[in-house]
């Protein structure tokens, strides 16, 4: 709860919102090849609708998220009076537990368990039969490789997030707070149609930076100080994840330009190295290699013990991306990127069923079932990472005085494609044979392209039109 009786604001969890397109809270979806799609929704009280407004019900799960069945939640809720509960409790037993019993292995959301059906019979028998698995198994392998439906919308939250990181850039000089970069930042998202932040934004001027997941944003930045904004939006539940640093002042000093160059080089060589086949882990071991040399050339590094280094980064070089900013936990760094894959729609029978959120088993999972509610699957679908590089010296660090409480770090969003990443002009992808799409790119991030920037206060201080889809 945010206060005694306020909550909150809600965000639905990705895969419940991937499977159902339902933003509510208070359901349950129960997915499963003998009855599709079936989801039990909560009701409203006339005292509910005074405080709280509609809210979507058994009507809206059918005609609006193409549920093929659909229940009042009220069924499972214990504090509903027992003429009431009696009254679904025959339909309880029938759909819920015998699709529960009848299944040969049941998948469900270890996110969002709810006691209203873990605490049933059926399905602690099933989990003590060792019959209950986690479905985000599944659910990930999906969510990995974006449809062109997910990526209008990803491309779309790249934008607003590059297009209000440019204008706090610009607000900094004349406003060097981190409070007032972060709301700035929030502002600008929201006009451009965003819902939401990503996540707490990380806006940290001075040693600051080299704090990781810098939250408290409450600090003047001082002149000659770095700032590091890591930041992203929400737009219909996808998200963007963005970081520049920048010297509000304007100009970086000899210390800030040799560390940023070595981060930028980094983070270029890197996405050059984001193409079908690679693995993050592979891009991440490339990294450390670079950045280790580098920091010995500086006289930062000492030692060529691992732990010196991760003194330094102890960050991984990038996360996939997509409805959570650290998207699609079961897939791991060491898979290897891919351009597209053809999702058949094909129906196959099996004894298997997902509550919580949704169901199959592995071996005849049909993954056409798993799309987004006007999503649309076709052959040229692709993975989204982010590429991050960056250093991290506190003000006590034991480094020449020079490059003490200095946080650096860029990030992009990138597109993996046939070809490589995406860049703005199809011409230029077939001049370059590139294999990837940086979503970002329109963020500068070269010192001089950045210096002229901040000493060109007239440049871009009107807010682009942006249509949010």
């Amino acid at each position: 709860m945010m206060t005694d009786v306020v909550p909150y604001t809600f965000r639905q969890d990705a895969d419940y919102l991937y499977v159902t397109g339902c933003q509510q809270p208070g359901g349950i979806a129960v997915l499963g090849h003998n009855c599709g799609l079936c989801m039990f929704m909560p009701e409203t009280t006339p005292q509910d609708v005074t405080w709280q407004g509609e809210t979507a019900g058994v009507d809206a799960a059918l005609s609006t998220f193409k549920a093929d069945e659909a229940y009042p939640i009220s069924a499972l809720n214990k504090d509903q009076s027992m003429f009431f509960k009696l009254r679904w409790l025959d339909i309880l037993d029938r759909i819920l537990s015998s699709w529960i019993e009848c299944s040969f292995q049941l998948f469900h959301n270890v996110n969002t368990a709810n006691s209203t059906y873990v605490n049933l019979e059926s399905f602690q028998k099933a989990i003590s039969n060792g019959k209950v698995k986690d479905f985000a198994v599944h659910t990930h392998e999906a969510r990995w490789i974006k449809s062109e439906a997910e990526l209008k919308l990803m491309r779309n939250s790249a934008s607003i997030a590059s297009q209000a990181l440019l204008q706090t850039m610009l607000h900094s000089k004349i406003f060097p707070n981190e409070e007032m970069l972060s709301a700035k930042f929030e502002y600008e998202c929201r006009m451009r149609g965003a819902q939401r932040m990503a996540f707490n934004p990380v806006v940290g001027g001075g040693s600051n930076g080299s704090i990781i997941h810098y939250a408290r944003n409450d600090q003047r930045i001082q002149d000659g100080d770095l700032v590091l904004m890591d930041v992203g939006c929400e737009l219909h539940g996808y998200t963007s994840d963005i970081t520049r640093t920048w010297p509000p002042c304007g100009r970086f000093s000899p210390a800030q330009a040799e560390l940023y160059d070595l981060i930028l080089d980094t983070n270029e060589e890197c996405l050059r190295l984001c193409r079908p086949g690679t693995t993050i882990r592979e891009i991440h071991n490339y990294s450390v290699d670079k950045l280790r040399k580098g920091f010995q050339e500086l006289g930062i590094l000492k030692s060529d013990q691992p732990h010196a280094y991760h003194m330094l980064n102890p960050t991984s070089i990038g996360h996939y991306l997509g409805m959570d900013v650290h998207d699609c936990r079961t897939i791991t760094y060491d898979r290897p990127l891919k351009p597209g894959v053809v999702l058949v729609c094909k129906l196959s029978y099996s004894n298997s069923l997902c509550i919580g959120s949704w169901a199959w088993d592995g071996d005849s999972f049909d993954y056409s079932l798993l799309s987004c509610v006007a999503a649309e699957w076709t052959a040229g679908t692709f993975p989204v990472i982010t590429i991050e590089p960056g250093v991290y010296i506190p003000s006590n660090s034991n480094v020449p005085e020079r490059y003490q409480g200095i946080g650096i770090r860029i990030e992009d969003d990138v597109l993996i494609t046939e070809s490589g990443y995406e860049v703005k002009f199809e011409w230029l992808l077939k001049l370059y044979a590139l294999h990837h799409i940086v979503l970002t790119a329109s963020v500068p991030k070269d010192i001089k392209h950045l210096e002229s920037l901040l000493n060109n206060l007239s440049y871009g201080m009107g807010m682009e039109k942006h249509n949010a889809v």
